[in-house]
């Protein structure tokens, strides 16, 4: 894994742009890549990216570039990305729905492989298989860590049976706070406070 301690900061933030890059590279059909080319698909500068890369090795080769493949490999094992990751969405409210529909993840994280809801004959023209959240222990796809959540009621006892049975990692469109125990991640998504940031940066830029 990346020694985080001889890395720039900025450097492990673009990790994750390279690899959405390659993936969407990989997807696209193209098995090798230039610097040049990468920079310009990215927006980031060709003597940045060959800096960022010489933390990891010696990837490319002189006139022929990068092995998108290769790169891949190394950049998933180093951040510890999952292409195949099974991520479960529990809400099929109209939140949920929509996240349902986009379901591509940008060729990044994996894909959500079923969802929950408290009625799941009401959900509609569903891609994926929807189950009774009381059916939760039964019907978990086996390896998986991640629930996305989208509900607005019994948001702790949600999260509590959520982690009995195995996830370990939350993202939270929850707009009530709610506790898991040490060793669970949490990332919740606040769109009113997001929407506040951008209304107190945009009038401090008129003063």
């Amino acid at each position: 894994m990346i020694n985080n301690k001889n890395v720039p900061k900025a450097t492990l933030q673009r990790y994750p742009v390279y690899l959405k890059a390659l993936r969407k590279l990989k997807n696209d059909g193209k098995d090798r890549i230039m610097s040049k080319e990468l920079a310009e698909y990215v927006s980031i500068e060709s003597t940045t990216i060959r800096r960022d890369f010489t933390f990891l090795g010696n990837l490319g080769k002189q006139g022929y570039g990068y092995d998108v493949d290769r790169l891949i490999d190394i950049f998933s094992e180093e951040l510890g990305v999952n292409f195949d990751e099974k991520i479960i969405l529990v809400g099929c409210g109209n939140l949920g729905k929509a996240l349902l529909n986009y379901n591509k993840w940008n060729h990044v994280v994996g894909e959500i492989v079923c969802a929950y809801d408290l009625y799941p004959e009401t959900v509609r023209d569903a891609n994926i298989p929807v189950y009774n959240i009381r059916d939760l222990k039964e019907t978990m796809p086996e390896g998986c860590r991640i629930a996305i959540l989208c509900i607005s009621t019994d948001i702790q006892e949600t999260v509590d049976l959520l982690i009995e049975n195995g996830i370990c990692g939350l993202v939270s469109f929850a707009s009530e706070h709610f506790q898991v125990p040490e060793g669970i991640h949490v990332r919740s998504v606040d769109v009113v406070s997001s929407i506040q940031e951008l209304v107190f940066e945009t009038n401090a830029m008129k003063r």
